[in-house]
């Protein structure tokens, strides 16, 4: 996710450096602000256009990232988060986290990995068993809503 970010930042960061053609790096601050104004001398378009993404993205401040060190099973994993989501990603851990110390009780033998994959698995059965659940339930409330309008149906013709 981080990555994801980062690389669009980082491919406008070059943008300034690419229009300036002088290659020498002796003083990387004058070479930016010399690569600034001879955008703004040179046309106005290339300045609009390489000021607006700057500008938006400055106006619109892209989501923080925030490195999240979590703990599974005894193993602390690092997991970079957007700070808004940081609440889920502690009640997910923590509920993943109960799970596989449930499991490590039923099989202290089992490794790390056998026991996340283990843990895994299970979530994935339980996760497929509420959506048969959720199916069967809407099939059941479009058979019930069947059975509603046809008696509907028939009150209506015996009235």
């Amino acid at each position: 996710m981080t990555d994801d970010r980062a690389n669009p930042v980082d491919s406008q960061k070059p943008m300034p450096n690419n229009s300036n053609t002088d290659s020498s790096n002796t003083n990387s601050n004058n070479a930016n602000s010399a690569s600034a104004n001879s955008t703004t001398t040179n046309s106005s378009t290339v300045n609009s256009s390489a000021a607006r993404p700057a500008a938006k993205a400055a106006s619109t401040p892209e989501p923080q990232i925030k490195k999240v060190d979590v703990a599974i099973a005894g193993v602390t994993y690092p997991i970079y988060c957007p700070v808004h989501e940081q609440e889920e990603l502690h009640s997910a851990v923590s509920y993943i986290n109960n799970y596989a110390l449930d499991l490590k009780r039923d099989a202290p033998s089992l490794s790390q990995e056998s026991l996340l994959v283990l843990c895994c698995l299970n979530l994935y059965e339980k996760i497929h068993a509420n959506q048969r659940s959720e199916e069967d339930r809407l099939q059941q409330s479009k058979q019930s809503e069947a059975l509603l309008n046809k008696i509907m149906k028939d009150a209506h013709s015996i009235l």
